[in-house]
């Protein structure tokens, strides 16, 4: 047992330094560890506190995140729908303030190794000489890196140790699961008071069935990468971001029952004041409120007219944005 716990610390080292190398920060630097899916409000919290003590004291901000959820890893079971991808994570921690993020693989040796030894990289690597995380974070093999034993593992380093408590909301604790199941129940409102900001997704610009064209409203059909939540079925109010500019609009999520099409679940965003050809175009679309849910409607006629009443709320909606 011995000689295979000292393979896989040595495994675990190789792949953390490897991660590591490629950041060589110019001075000490106080560091945040976590995954920060969604950067939401309590993220920031979190993140204010370190750029705060990192400015006071004349050090780096910088943040240890995760390319691949922890979960998945720890329980492969579980399907982990994330709320941002790695570029996007990295691009709003740097809107904070923060000077550098370092995206490390959580793998199975990753896992394994003690606290003290992940640590210890950091101190060496990033000349982390302050660590600050939130009230419930723990790490390491079996979790031996907690509120309780990481101030005296700092101390036998060489950096201190802090805990921020959570920040809480009118609704309770601000969480990246409850963010998660208020998108997954279409309340993208909630979702962006929790957030911080409207929640979005991106993907590419794909070839549909055209359908929407031949009904009047040509729509863009937005493909995503798999892995990520979106929101539940129904019409929302959505400005659309493209390269050339950000458009208005009126974004359906569903099966699309009136025409019986089953399981295969879509995202189509109609543009308002738009006719360009956006084909395999790259777009995001930030959900601002749900107009309503997913209908089957008995007639086509039927279906037109609430479409265009779904785009006159569109419109009126983000026009007071």
């Amino acid at each position: 047992m011995l000689i295979a716990d000292s393979r896989h610390d040595s495994e675990a080292t190789m792949s953390i330094e490897e991660d590591l190398s490629h950041f060589e920060p110019d001075r000490d630097s106080t560091i945040t560890i976590g995954v920060f899916d969604g950067v939401h409000r309590g993220h920031r919290h979190l993140i204010g506190r370190l750029v705060q003590e990192a400015r006071s004291a004349g050090v780096l901000a910088g943040v240890l995140t995760f390319k691949n959820h922890p979960i998945t890893i720890l329980r492969p079971g579980v399907k982990a729908l994330l709320l941002t991808d790695l570029d996007e994570r990295i691009r709003l921690l740097k809107e904070l303030g923060v000077d550098f993020v370092v995206p490390v693989r959580f793998d199975r040796e990753l896992a394994g190794l003690p606290s003290r030894e992940f640590l210890l990289h950091l101190y060496e690597k990033l000349r982390m000489r302050r660590l600050i995380v939130g009230p419930d974070f723990a790490m390491g093999r079996d979790r031996d890196g907690t509120l309780d034993t990481l101030p005296a593992i700092g101390e036998s380093i060489g950096f201190t140790f802090e805990a921020v408590d959570l920040m809480t909301d009118s609704v309770g604790v601000v969480k990246s699961t409850t963010i998660r199941n208020s998108i997954a129940e279409g309340d993208v409102s909630r979702a962006a008071r929790l957030l911080g900001r409207n929640f979005s997704v991106s993907g590419v610009v794909g070839h549909g069935e055209e359908r929407g064209r031949e009904l009047g409203f040509p729509t863009a059909n937005l493909e995503l990468a798999p892995g990520f939540i979106f929101p539940a079925d129904g019409i929302y109010a959505a400005w659309a971001h493209l390269d050339s500019g950000s458009y208005m609009a009126a974004t359906s999520i569903g099966v699309r029952p009136t025409f019986d099409d089953g399981e295969n679940r879509t995202i189509e965003a109609y543009l308002l004041d738009f006719s360009d050809d956006i084909y395999d175009q790259p777009l995001r679309l930030e959900f601002v409120r749900r107009l309503r849910g997913e209908e089957k409607f008995d007639t086509i006629e039927a279906l037109l007219a609430q479409m265009d009443e779904d785009v006159r709320q569109t419109r009126e909606i983000l026009t007071d944005c």
